[in-house]
C-alpha cells in the first residue's frame, strides 16, 4: 500500500511531469469506475500537485480566458482541487494517448498535437478522488512536513483511547500518524528495539515527560539555536516520533519512486529494508489482520491466536508430479465401481442352500469359471460335512427306504 514517502513522490512526479504544460478539455472518468464525476472542463488549464501524509492535492487551474472564450457556457474559470486518496495500489502516470494504462480510471488531456495524458492508475479500485475536495479532517498533521505539529498532537492528546492499544497499531491511526504505513512502522520500531505489542501509551508518556520540561525552561532560546537542537534531537537522541519523520524522508531520499506499483521495481526500497520482510524477522499479524515485522519477542499486547503469515513456497517439478501420482492412486476413476461389481461373500445359511440346489450346475461350469473352482470345491466339502454330521436316526430311514425299493424293482422285472 502506498505511504506518505509514495504519496510525496507522487506529487513531486505530476509537477515535474506537468511543468510549463497546458492542459485542455473536460477530465475524463473510464466507464468502469465508481468514482466520482470531475465537473471541470476548460479550454486552457495547468495542473500541480501537493501532498499531505498519504493524500494528494491535484489544482486545476485555468489560464487567463480571452475574450472570446470568457463567455462559452460549460467551461471553469475558477480553479478546482481534486483530492486523491491511493488504497492499495493507486498512482499518477503521463503517457501519450495510444500507450494510455489500462487502468486509468481519471484522465487529463494536453492541448498539444500528439495529446498526452495525466492519468490516476489504480489496479485494485481501492483509490478515491474528491472534486471541490480538502484534506480529511480526521487527519492529522503530516509526519514529513508538518513535524511540529504532528508532534505537538501526539503529546496532547495521550489520554486518547487509541493510545491503550499495542504501539504497532497506534501508528497506523492516521489521526495521529498521517503517512505512517506498514511497512514504516515496522522499520522505525525496529531501530529502536521496541517491541510492538507494548502498549503506545507507555513508550510515549516518556517523551510526554521530556517534552514538559523545555517546554518549562524559563529562558526562551533564539530561532536558530531552537532549530539546531532540533536537529540534534532527530539525529543524535531519535526517538519514536522523531524517526516518524526522518525514516520517511530517507525513503524519498533514495531517489525513484519508492514503492512503485506501476514498475513492479522495488530493489532500492528492498536493498534499504532492515526489518519489514527481512529473512531472519519474525513476523505476527496484528489484531486488525495486517503483518507486523519485528525481531525478538513480540510484547505481552500480541494477539493470542495470532499466526505468521505462510511464505508462498516454490514446488518442484519432482514433488508437484509426486504428488500428482499419490492423487491418481488414491483417486483413480472408476474404483468405486469396480468394487461395487465385485460379488460379496454369502453367509453360511446362504452357501449351504447354494450347495444343496446347485452343486452340478457349478460343477459344471467349474471349466468355465477357473477363479470360482475353489469355491466350489468348498461348497462340496461343506455339503460333505453337513451329510456326515446327520444324526443316527436319519442315517436308519434311509437305509430302510433302500432297502424295501429294491425288492420292488426284482419283483416288476420277474413279472
Amino acid at each position: 500500500m502506498p505511504e506518505g514517502p509514495e504519496l510525496h513522490l507522487a506529487s513531486v512526479f505530476v509537477n515535474t511531469a506537468c511543468a510549463g504544460l497546458i492542459f485542455s478539455g473536460a477530465v475524463e472518468k473510464s466507464e468502469v469506475s465508481k468514482g466520482a464525476e470531475v465537473p471541470f472542463a476548460s479550454d486552457a488549464y495547468r495542473i500541480s500537485a501537493t501532498s499531505r501524509g498519504k493524500e494528494v492535492r491535484l489544482t486545476l487551474t485555468p489560464v487567463k480566458p480571452d475574450t472570446r472564450s470568457k463567455g462559452k457556457p460549460g467551461l471553469n474559470h475558477a480553479p478546482m482541487d481534486v483530492v486523491f486518496r491511493f488504497g492499495m495500489s493507486g498512482y499518477f502516470r503521463f503517457t501519450t494517448l495510444s500507450e494510455l494504462p489500462k487502468h486509468a480510471h481519471l484522465r487529463f488531456y494536453t492541448k498539444e498535437v500528439p495529446q498526452r495524458v495525466l492519468s490516476f492508475v489504480d489496479t485494485r479500485r481501492f483509490g478515491s478522488w474528491q472534486p471541490n475536495g480538502s484534506w480529511q479532517k480526521d487527519r492529522g498533521p503530516c509526519v514529513m512536513s508538518e513535524y511540529k505539529s504532528f508532534r505537538e498532537n501526539v503529546l496532547s492528546n495521550l489520554s486518547d483511547k487509541a493510545f491503550d492499544r499495542p504501539v504497532c497499531e497506534a501508528l497506523l491511526n492516521q489521526k495521529y500518524f498521517n503517512g505512517i504505513g506498514n511497512y514504516l512502522r515496522a522499520e522505525i520500531l525496529y531501530r529502536l528495539k521496541i517491541p510492538p505489542f507494548v502498549k503506545a501509551r507507555a513508550v510515549l508518556e516518556e517523551l510526554k515527560l521530556k517534552h514538559e520540561e523545555t517546554m518549562n525552561v524559563k529562558e526562551e532560546p533564539s530561532t536558530e539555536a531552537a532549530e539546531k537542537t532540533d536537529v540534534d534531537e532527530k539525529t543524535e537522541n531519535p526517538d519514536l516520533l522523531s524517526l516518524c519523520h526522518t525514516v520517511p524522508l530517507e525513503v524519498i531520499n533514495l531517489g525513484g519512486k519508492g514503492y512503485d506499483p506501476g514498475k513492479g521495481d522495488y530493489t532500492e526500497l528492498v536493498s534499504w529494508m532492515q526489518c519489514y520482510n527481512v529473512d531472519g524477522m519474525n513476523s505476527v499479524r496484528d489484531h486488525n489482520g495486517r503483518t507486523m515485522w519485528f525481531k525478538g519477542a513480540p510484547g505481552p499486547m500480541a494477539p493470542r491466536a495470532s499466526k505468521s503469515p505462510k511464505a508462498k513456497r516454490k514446488i518442484k517439478k519432482d514433488d508437484y508430479t509426486d504428488t500428482k501420482k499419490e492423487k491418481l492412486v488414491k483417486k483413480e476413476p472408476g474404483a468405486g465401481k469396480r468394487e461395487k461389481d465385485e460379488p460379496k461373500k454369502q453367509s453360511g445359511t446362504r452357501r449351504q442352500k447354494a450347495s444343496k440346489s446347485g452343486l452340478e450346475a457349478e460343477a459344471a461350469d467349474d471349466s468355465r469359471r477357473p477363479n470360482t473352482r475353489r469355491k466350489s470345491r468348498s461348497t462340496g466339502l461343506r455339503q460333505t460335512r453337513a451329510k456326515s454330521t446327520r444324526s443316527p436316526s436319519v442315517r436308519k430311514a434311509n437305509t430302510k427306504s433302500k432297502a424295501t425299493s429294491r425288492p420292488r424293482r426284482k419283483s416288476s422285472r420277474t413279472a
